[in-house]
C-alpha cells in the first residue's frame, strides 16, 4: 500500500469531536471523494472582527462563558486522536485536504487550552505550517499563518514560542511583501504575524522591524497630493486597513522613545485617513488616533496637539454623519464607533465595558486593553474566556492576576437555568418595550400640541 494512503487513514478515536474542517478533512480521505471544503471565511480578518469589543452584560453568560471542566478523561484523550490525525492529513497531496486539516486543527487549539500536548508536538506543527505557507496558495496560506498565531497564543511567552516566530516569521513577512499574492493571504499574514510578535518576541530588534513592515504598507493610504480631500479606496485597501490595526496593537508594547518617535511621524498624517472613502478606513484611523492620544497622554499629562480643533470638527462630523450617499449600516457603525473616539479626544474618556467569563469580571476601560481583546478574539472567538481564565501571560496583560481555581460542583452551582434565563429575558423585553412606548408617547405629544 503506498505510504500516502497509510498516513491518511483516520484514526478510528478521533471521531468524538472537533468542527467543520474536521469532517471535512476525514471525509476527502476517507472517502476518496473530495468534499468543498468552506475557506477561511474574509470576514475573519475584516475591520469587523478587529473593531471595539461590546459589553456581556447577559447573566446567563456568566457560567457558560467560564471554563469547561472535563468530567471524563476520554474527552481528553479523542482531542488527541483528533489532533494526531489532523497533523497527519497536513502532509495530504491535497490543498482542500491540507487547508481543512490546518482549520481543524486551529479550531481545536481555539477552544481548548492543551499546553502539554502542543509542547510535545510543537516543532511537527511548526514544520507542518512552514511547508502549507511556502507551498500553499490563497487559501491554505491563511489557515496556516491562523494556526501559527493559535499556536503561540497556546505556548505563551518563551522560548518555544520564540523559536516558533523565528522559524516562521521570515516566511510570513515574505508573503506580506510579497505584490503577488492575493490580497486576503497578506492580509492574514500581517494580521497573524503581529499577534505572533505581541506574543512571542522578545526581542526590540525584531519588534521594530515588524513595525516598519506593517508602516509600509498602510503607509500607502496617506494622502499623496496636497490638492486631494479624498482618500480612494483600492483593492489593497483591507491590506491597509488590517495592518494599521496590528500597528497599533504593537505599538503599545513599544519603549516610550519608540513610541514617542511613532507618534511624531504618524499623528500629522492619520487625520488624512479619516476623509477615505471606504467607512472601515476611516474606523481604523479614528481608533488608532484615539489610541495615539491616549499613549501621548500617558507620557506627557498636559500633552498638546496644534490641530485639535480642525480634528475634533473631523471627528464632530463622523460622529453625525448623515450623508444620503452612505448606506445605512456604515453610517449607524460609523456613528456609534466616532462618538466614543470624539470623547476620548475630547475628553480624555473611554466607555467602560465589562466582560465576563466564569466567575471573573474583566474591565475595559482604555483603548490600549480594547485593541487587546478585540485582537485576541480575532483568533479565539469562543475559546477567548477559556483562555484569559487559564493562561498566567494573558492574566498579566489584563491585569487580571493569578487564575481562580473552581471545582466542577463550584461550577455547576453557578449555572443558571433555562427556565431562569428566559424570565430574564422576559423581563429585559418588556422593560425595553416600556421605555420604547414612552418614547413614542412624548413624540406623539409633541406633535398633536404643535
Amino acid at each position: 500500500m503506498p505510504k500516502n494512503k497509510k498516513r491518511n487513514t483516520p484514526h478510528r478515536g478521533g471521531s468524538g469531536g472537533g468542527g467543520s474542517g474536521a469532517a471535512a478533512a476525514t471525509a476527502a480521505t476517507a472517502g476518496g471523494q473530495h468534499r468543498n471544503v468552506q475557506p477561511f471565511s474574509d470576514e475573519d480578518a475584516s475591520i469587523e472582527t478587529m473593531s471595539h469589543c461590546s459589553g456581556y452584560s447577559d447573566p446567563s453568560s456568566f457560567a457558560e462563558d467560564g471554563p469547561e471542566v472535563l468530567d471524563e478523561e476520554g474527552t481528553q484523550e479523542d482531542l488527541g486522536y483528533k489532533l494526531k490525525g489532523f497533523i497527519d492529513l497536513t502532509l495530504d497531496k491535497s490543498a482542500k485536504t491540507r487547508q481543512a486539516a490546518l482549520e481543524g486543527i486551529k479550531n481545536v487549539l481555539a477552544s481548548k487550552m492543551l499546553y502539554e500536548f502542543i509542547l510535545e508536538r510543537r516543532m511537527t506543527l511548526t514544520d507542518s505550517i512552514e511547508r502549507c505557507l511556502k507551498k500553499g496558495k490563497g487559501d491554505e496560506q491563511r489557515a496556516a499563518a491562523a494556526l501559527a498565531s493559535v499556536l503561540c497564543i497556546q505556548l505563551g511567552p518563551g522560548i518555544e514560542s520564540e523559536e516558533v516566530l523565528k522559524t516562521l516569521g521570515p516566511i510570513l513577512k515574505k508573503i506580506i511583501c510579497d505584490g503577488t499574492a492575493s490580497i486576503q493571504a497578506r492580509q492574514t499574514c500581517a494580521t497573524c504575524f503581529a499577534v505572533c510578535c505581541f506574543i512571542a518576541t522578545d526581542d526590540i530588534t525584531e519588534l521594530y522591524s515588524t513595525l516598519q513592515c506593517l508602516e509600509n504598507i498602510f503607509t500607502k493610504s496617506y494622502l499623496k497630493e496636497k490638492d486631494t480631500n479624498v482618500v480612494c479606496s483600492t483593492p489593497t485597501t483591507a491590506l491597509h486597513i488590517s495592518s494599521l490595526l496590528v500597528w497599533t496593537l504593537l505599538l503599545t508594547i513599544c519603549p516610550i522613545n519608540e513610541v514617542k518617535k511613532k507618534l511624531e511621524v504618524h499623528f500629522h498624517k492619520l487625520p488624512s485617513l479619516l476623509s477615505s472613502d471606504d467607512v472601515n478606513m476611516r474606523i481604523a484611523a479614528g481608533e488608532s488616533l484615539a489610541l495615539l492620544f491616549e499613549l501621548a497622554r500617558g507620557i506627557e499629562s498636559d500633552f498638546f496637539y496644534e490641530d485639535m480643533e480642525s480634528l475634533t470638527q473631523m471627528l464632530r462630523a463622523l460622529a453625525t454623519d448623515g450623508n444620503k450617499h452612505r448606506a445605512k449600516v456604515d453610517k449607524r457603525k460609523q456613528r456609534s464607533v466616532f462618538r466614543d473616539i470624539l470623547r476620548a479626544v475630547e475628553e480624555r474618556d473611554f466607555p467602560t465595558e465589562t466582560v465576563k467569563f466564569g466567575p471573573e469580571r474583566m474591565y475595559i476601560d482604555c483603548w490600549v486593553k480594547n485593541i487587546h481583546m478585540t485582537s485576541l478574539r480575532r483568533f479565539l472567538d469562543q475559546g477567548c474566556s477559556t483562555t484569559c481564565s487559564q493562561m498566567n501571560s494573558l492574566r498579566n496583560v489584563f491585569e487580571l492576576g493569578p487564575p481562580v481555581m473552581l471545582d466542577a460542583a463550584t461550577l455547576k452551582t453557578m449555572k443558571i437555568s433555562r427556565f431562569e434565563r428566559h424570565l430574564y429575558n422576559s423581563a429585559a423585553f418588556k422593560a425595553r418595550t416600556k421605555a420604547r412606548s414612552k418614547c413614542r408617547d412624548k413624540r406623539a405629544d409633541v406633535g398633536e400640541f404643535f
